[in-house]
């Protein structure tokens, strides 16, 4: 039953396995038939970024996630949910975030972590800095509208 799910959320510096953290969320889990994952990158922008610096308030960013989380639990009928941020500088190539959404059957999962990336990227308190590859600092990146158009459609009447 969903609502025993707790989902695992981490905001951390260090980098993650993405098997590892599927392993963990499955092992001795005779229940869930669909595992759907979505790692997000650190891009270079066509070579123009040397790092992307991600700022968070700690405690704030975990409390969020975690609303997030359960709404999604509460939505979707899970077997597991996992959800890692990263903070601090990143170089392009490397792990940013990282959902992992378990259940019996392909569709929630699929829907549940579509609906966690687009939240994450929309209302997640994460603030980013670009640092170029010039030596420059490029600034905050602003929230993207299409980000808050993908997240506004998961909205129910009552929200």
């Amino acid at each position: 039953m969903a609502s025993t799910v707790v989902p695992a959320i981490r905001v951390q510096r260090e980098d993650f396995d993405v098997a590892a953290e599927i392993a963990a969320l499955t092992e001795g889990r005779a229940d869930i038939g669909a595992v759907v994952t979505f790692s997000g990158l650190c891009r270079d922008e066509k070579g123009a970024l040397a790092a992307l610096e991600l700022e968070h308030y700690p405690g704030m960013a975990e409390a969020e996630i975690g609303r997030i989380a359960t709404e999604a639990i509460g939505r979707w009928p899970l077997q597991g949910l996992t959800v890692v941020h990263r903070h601090g500088k990143i170089t392009p190539g490397e792990n940013i975030v990282l959902v992992v959404a378990a259940s019996a059957h392909r569709q929630a999962a699929f829907e549940a972590a579509n609906f966690l990336m687009d939240y994450l990227k929309s209302r997640a308190p994460f603030w980013k800095k670009e640092h170029r590859a010039d030596g420059s600092e490029g600034g905050w990146v602003e929230a993207k509208e299409a980000d808050d158009e993908a997240a506004d459609r998961w909205k129910t009447p009552d929200k």
